[in-house]
C-alpha cells in the first residue's frame, strides 16, 4: 500500500527496549505504507561485532569509533549480530559520542529520501526529533524475556540469564548520559505485553493513521 499524501514525506520513528516488538512493528508498518525500513540497532550491533572480532574492548571509545567509521553494508548482513555477547557490546558502544556521531548522518540521510520507518532507542528524541509520527513500544520484562528466549530457542535453564541480561541492558540504556532510552515528549506509548504480533500491528497502525489522517 502506498503512503498517503501528506505535506511532507511520512517518517515513523519507533523507539523502545529490546524484545518489545518494535522491529516487527517497524517492518510491518514499512511494508504497509511502502516505505524503506532501517533497524538502527543493527548499526550498533555491527559496530560491536567489528570490535569483538578484532579482540577489542567495546567500552574503549577509540576502538569503537574506528569500527563505526569503517562500517560497511556487508557488516549489516552478517548472521551473528544477535548473540548475547553482541547485545552487551552494542550497549557499550551505543553510549559513546564518537560512535553516535559517525552513525547519525547515515540515519538522517536514510530518512530524508522520501520517507522511512526507523526503529531504535533514540530515533524520536535525537535522530529524528521532527518526525511526524513517534511510537515508544514497550513490554514487561517478563514478556520480553519470554520472547527473546523463544527467539533463540534457548534451553529452559537459560531463561533466567536472558532475563538478567535484558534487565541489565535496560538499566544501562536508561542511565547513560548520551541519548538515554526514554520516550520522546510527543511519542505515543504502546505496551505490547499482552498483544500478539497482529494485535500489536493493528494498534500501531491505528496510532499512525490517527496522526496522518485524522478523522
Amino acid at each position: 500500500m502506498a503512503a498517503p499524501m501528506t505535506a511532507a514525506p511520512l517518517v515513523i520513528a519507533i523507539d523502545g527496549p529490546a524484545a518489545a516488538g518494535k522491529g516487527t512493528l517497524a517492518r510491518r508498518l514499512a511494508a504497509h505504507f511502502g516505505l524503506p525500513y532501517l533497524d538502527t540497532g543493527l548499526l550498533y550491533r555491527a559496530v560491536a561485532r567489528r570490535v569483538l572480532d578484532q579482540g577489542g574492548d567495546p567500552a574503549d571509545p577509540a576502538e569503537a569509533a574506528r569500527a563505526a567509521q569503517a562500517l560497511s553494508p556487508g557488516d549489516l548482513a552478517r548472521g551473528d549480530l544477535r548473540t548475547a555477547a553482541v547485545d552487551r557490546a552494542a550497549s557499550a558502544v551505543a553510549g559513546q559520542e564518537a560512535v553516535r556521531a559517525a552513525l547519525l548522518a547515515f540515519q538522517r540521510d536514510f530518512a530524508s529520501r522520501g520517507g522511512a520507518v526507523l526503529d531504535g532507542r533514540d530515533i524520536g528524541t535525537v535522530v529524528l526529533p521532527a518526525a511526524p509520527v513517534k511510537l515508544f513500544v514497550t513490554a514487561s520484562l517478563a514478556a520480553r524475556a519470554e520472547r527473546r528466549w523463544r527467539e533463540r530457542a534457548a534451553a529452559p535453564e537459560e531463561r533466567a540469564q536472558i532475563t538478567a541480561d535484558l534487565a541489565a541492558r535496560d538499566a544501562e540504556d536508561a542511565a547513560r548520559t548520551l541519548a538515554p532510552l526514554r520516550p520522546a515528549a510527543d511519542a505515543v506509548t504502546l505496551d505490547t505485553s499482552a498483544l500478539d504480533a497482529d494485535a500489536a500491528f493493528a494498534a500501531a497502525l491505528a496510532i499512525v493513521l490517527a496522526v496522518i489522517a485524522p478523522q
